[in-house]
């Protein structure tokens, strides 16, 4: 069984979003990594003695958590490599937000209307290639809401551990602007044109 390594990532100084707060946050990331190589770890001795079956599938419960919570963090941190781009307007991604929203900004409300959903979670555009349109979805904690097999364009991270250094909970809309103005479209219409292709 081969365990996850941390990526690592190349991020600028951002408006609005600290070095501080990007800090503190990569380090929940690491703890994500960590924690899905342990849960696998304990699965792996436990699941072959009937004592520890019990056992290894609650912990397959809660793998899906940790699993999750590293996952989307690495699209939310990469998406912020190499600082703020524009979503080139000949692209294939541009070219179906005109179709779908009318424009970047509009799409952007969209995913901003998710992310203001009360409590923690995740606000993520997903693109659903079978039917040739995109989906907004609130995800609980990390873990509660995926839409299956879609596959993700935007995560924004809205838990209070994303923005706590610099926001208070009342301020999300601020953090959730910030956020956006970081985002490198150049990397998000690459993911976007992998997933196309699949």
């Amino acid at each position: 069984m081969s365990l996850y390594k941390a990526k690592e990532f190349n991020i600028p100084e951002i408006k609005g979003i600290s070095q501080k707060q990007i800090e503190e946050h990569l380090k929940l990331y690491n703890g994500y990594v960590a924690h899905a190589n342990k849960i696998l770890e304990h699965i792996e001795s436990l699941k072959e003695t009937d004592e520890g079956a019990y056992f290894a599938a609650e912990l397959q419960r809660r793998f899906g958590f940790e699993f999750d919570g590293m996952r989307s963090h690495e699209y939310y941190f990469k998406a912020l490599e190499g600082g703020p781009s524009p979503l080139p307007k000949e692209s294939e991604l541009a070219k179906f937000i005109e179709k779908q929203y009318g424009n970047l900004e509009k799409t952007k409300k969209e995913l901003e209307r998710v992310a203001l959903t009360r409590g923690s979670g995740w606000a993520i555009l997903y693109w659903d290639k079978k039917y040739q349109n995109f989906l907004t979805a609130w995800i609980d904690e990390h873990h509660i809401g995926h839409l299956s097999s879609l596959d993700i364009i935007v995560a924004v991270d809205m838990w209070e551990h994303a923005f706590m250094v610099d926001y208070l909970p009342g301020e999300k809309r601020k953090y959730f602007e910030s956020y956006m103005g970081a985002i490198n479209w150049k990397t998000v219409e690459d993911w976007f044109s992998e997933a196309s292709r699949k």
